[in-house]
Parts: C-alpha cells; structure tokens; sequence
C-alpha cells in the first residue's frame, strides 16, 4: 500500500466532474496483410541446444515465399513449449536481430488444450518499424532467447518445438506463423491450431465485448457519441487552474488503413494558455475482466521547449459518494515524462485505489512503478477477476495488487493528457505534447493473457471490424 501527493489524487477527483458531465503517424501498425496470396516459411535453429539450460534460445528467419509483399506487423510466429512448473512465469529477450531488436516482439500466451509437450507458447510478432517482406525476401537472423522468471534451469528436451541437433537453419514446421490472422505455416500441438474457432483470434461475439479502432473523422464525429464516448469540454481539475479542456485538440488520422486518436496538450506557460485533452466513455459499466489500450507516450513536445509535467494516462474510473467510501474504484496507467509528484524524470505509475479523501488528503491505495523512458508505442493490459488487479505493459508483467482494491462498482474508461503544473517548465514559448491511441478493448468477466489480446485485436481487425460494443448496461 503507498499513497502520493496531494496534487496527484486532484486529478482523479475532479476527473470525476468530466466523467458526470462529460500528428505524426510514422509507426501504426497496419490492419491487413498487403498480399492476399502471401505465404511464409519459417526456418529455425537452437542456440542453446542442451536438455536442460540457463534460457532456451529459439533463433528465426521469416521468409516470404508468396508474390507480393507482406507487411511484418501482420506476421506472429509460436514457438510451444512445456512450462517447468504450473506456477513458473517468463521473461522474453531478443539479443540480436537484422530488422532491429526493438522491431521485434515476444509475448506469452497459454494453451486451451495442453499436451505432453505442450502448455504454453512464445509469440513473436513485428511493429510497424520493422517494414515489409518483398517475395523472396527473409527477415534474416532473429537471435531470441526466453528464460524462466527466477531464472531457475529450465528444461526444453520436452518442448514440442524444440530441436537440440538443429544448430543451422532450416525449414521448421513445429511452429506456427500467422498471416493478417490466418495460419500460412507450421502445425501446432494436437487442438491447437491458433485459427481454431475455439481460439482467441476469432472476434468472441458473446454479448461482453467493447472494441474501438477509433476510426472517426474529428471530435464532432456524430458516430463518437453514438459509440457512448464524451469528449471532455466541461471546466475543472485535475491540473493546471484556469486550463481549458479542448475537445478541439482531440483529432484522427489514418496511415496504412489503421485510424489513430491523437490528444494534444498545449500550453504558453499560463493557465488560461493551457489546454488540456480527455475522451471518456459516458456509461459506468465496466468492471471485472480485462482492459487493454495501444498508447504512444511521448517524451518531449513535437514543439517549443520540453519540461513541462505533463501527465499521460489511460484509466477506470467510479465516482467517490463520500470521503473515504469503500465502493469507489480506480485502476492508472500514467506516465510522467518529465517527472513531477517529487518525481524528478520518467516514471511509469499503475495504481489500484481502494477510496480516499481529499480534505484533509487520505489515501488507500497499491502501486507499482518503473522510473525509465516509455516514449513510443505500449501495450498496456490490466487485468481484474475476484482475486487480484494484475498490470501487463508489452506482454510483461508489470504489478499485481491485492484483493483489497478490487472494484465494487462499475467505471468508465478513460483516455486523458494534462499538465499538473505550470512549474517544470515557466517559460512562455507555446509548446505542445502528443499522446496516440490505436485501439481499445474490454473483454467483460474474462481474464486474457497479453497474446490473448493480440490475438482477439488482429482477428477484429482482419474481419474489418472497427467498433462493437456488447457490453450491457449495469
């Protein structure tokens, strides 16, 4: 349990009075593979090829075997394995890779059916960065390793895709890949083919999903409201006094067929300067079960001078009925990029709110945090069921927090990016700061590992889908 200062928990409680009242795309991944007729090979080799090791080290190359190019963030390889233990956690890494390793990504999911060899899976899949593959074309080398949580010796002479003799290249059909959500290559352990219906790439349709491509033309996009969102235009905190909340400065735009929202935060170092951005859902009636935003946090302004402590988040949120009430609820991703809250530099919060008081301040809370750059883009997952809040950021985990701070009321979902203060920064040269939303997803009453997410988005976005809500009314 861990409180913060004063000025931090004003933004959640006059974040409230919106909720009652309510650039650059260089990056985005693309929606669709650019070959319908594409076709990959996946050739693999061990790095490590003992019965037993400190990491297990599958290494990659993705070929494209089709005749036209395909995008790479459309491709996810599974590589499946055993897990030690039912208990036992990993952590992916990439050691080196020809497209960059900050191209590539590692998430793990687990197996609706599990084998003997079989329980669990590491996905790789590519960002926007990492380009396309022209026909004949391979990635080239693709040096990744996982290992076990508590680097305890783990053993991979058990694991379904796992070869120890095979120390150069070839063609490797134990593991999947992927195309733009349809499966192109490899078999994978016995009822677990990653296009089965029963797998989570296919869009669940079961009466409890919220997902948003944010596909709109501009704030007064008639079709935002109609989808049950607000965007924020009423006066008020958190931040800086005198700022306007600017549903202007809320826009959309669209590369490679994905639609993005974009916040702008801007200010000329006063208060009636300052304009502040929120979108925010107009219903309270989201609780238990799995949320999950693409954001792109951003470090400095894209102009005028950098200091300000700004703030970037995406939430839950319920309204407090009374100082200290135990039914209020709030559940934080917020980025300070600069710092601030006695912060000097880059901080990742996420924090679970049990309830609090503004005056005189109280707080009951749990957070976790990282004091490290997060610009650029993240996947951010929270995860609620009866027993615990556990936080995801790219498929890691990040923290887990107690039963205590479960929610007992359904929250709205928040996207917001405002200036705590006018003091990191007095110069009165107009600045302005960007944060990006790719999509969002809440799936009602269910638990969804980080692939899992992946996994439901791609399968939207290959049916060109762009919204749905099933999620009743509380």
């Amino acid at each position: 349990m861990s409180t913060r200062p004063t000025g931090r928990r004003t933004r959640a409680a006059l974040a409230l009075t919106a909720l009652l009242g309510s650039a650059a795309l260089a990056g985005i991944p693309a929606t669709t593979a650019a070959a319908a007729d594409g076709a990959l090979t996946v050739q693999y080799r061990t790095g490590s090829g003992g019965a037993t090791a400190d990491q297990s080290e599958p290494w990659f190359k993705v070929r494209n075997t089709g005749s036209a190019p395909v995008r790479l963030s459309q491709v996810k390889v599974r590589y499946y394995f055993k897990a030690d233990s039912p208990n036992a956690s990993y952590r992916f890494a990439c050691s080196w890779a020809v497209k960059g390793c900050s191209a590539v990504t590692g998430t793990f999911g687990t197996l609706a059916h599990p084998t003997a060899t079989a329980d669990r899976y590491l996905e790789i899949g590519f960002t926007a960065s990492a380009g396309s593959l022209a026909p004949g074309a391979d990635t080239g080398d693709m040096q990744l390793r996982f290992h076990r949580a508590d680097w305890q010796t783990l053993r991979q002479s058990d694991d379904y895709s796992f070869n120890g003799a095979q120390t150069a290249y070839a063609d490797w059909d134990k593991v999947t890949a992927q195309l733009a959500g349809a499966t192109v290559w490899g078999a994978a352990p016995e009822g677990n083919d990653p296009t089965d219906p029963t797998d989570p790439t296919d869009p669940p349709g079961d009466g409890r999903t919220l997902f948003d491509d944010f596909d709109y033309t501009s704030h007064t996009d008639p079709a935002i409201s109609a989808h049950g969102w607000s965007v924020r235009s009423n006066s008020g905190g958190p931040g800086v006094p005198g700022a306007t909340w600017d549903p202007s400065k809320v826009t959309f735009s669209a590369s490679g067929g994905n639609s993005v929202m974009n916040l702008e935060t801007s200010t000329a170092g006063t208060g009636a300067s300052t304009r502040h951005t929120e979108v925010l859902t107009k219903s309270m009636k989201f609780r238990n079960g799995t949320y999950a935003a693409r954001v792109r946090f951003s470090d400095t302004p894209k102009h005028g001078p950098d200091g300000d402590r700004v703030v970037q988040t995406f939430f839950t949120i319920n309204d407090l009925k009374a100082p200290m009430a135990d039914d209020y609820a709030e559940y934080d991703f917020e980025y300070l990029p600069n710092g601030g809250w006695g912060e000097p530099a880059n901080i990742l919060y996420t924090t679970s709110w049990e309830t609090y008081d503004p005056d005189p301040w109280q707080a009951v809370n749990q957070h976790s945090e990282s004091r490290q750059s997060f610009a650029g883009w993240h996947d951010l997952v929270v995860t609620i069921d009866d027993s615990a809040i556990t936080y995801y950021v790219d498929g890691r985990h990040f923290g887990t927090h107690d039963a205590a701070y479960l929610p007992e009321r359904p929250m709205s979902i928040n996207f917001n990016q405002w200036l705590i203060d006018l003091d990191g920064q007095t110069s009165t040269t107009p600045r302005a700061y960007d944060q990006q939303v790719d999509y969002v997803l809440h799936v009602k009453d269910q638990v969804l590992t980080p692939a899992q997410v992946s996994a439901r988005i791609d399968a939207y976005r290959s049916a060109g889908t762009s919204f749905v809500d099933e999620v009743p009314a509380p």
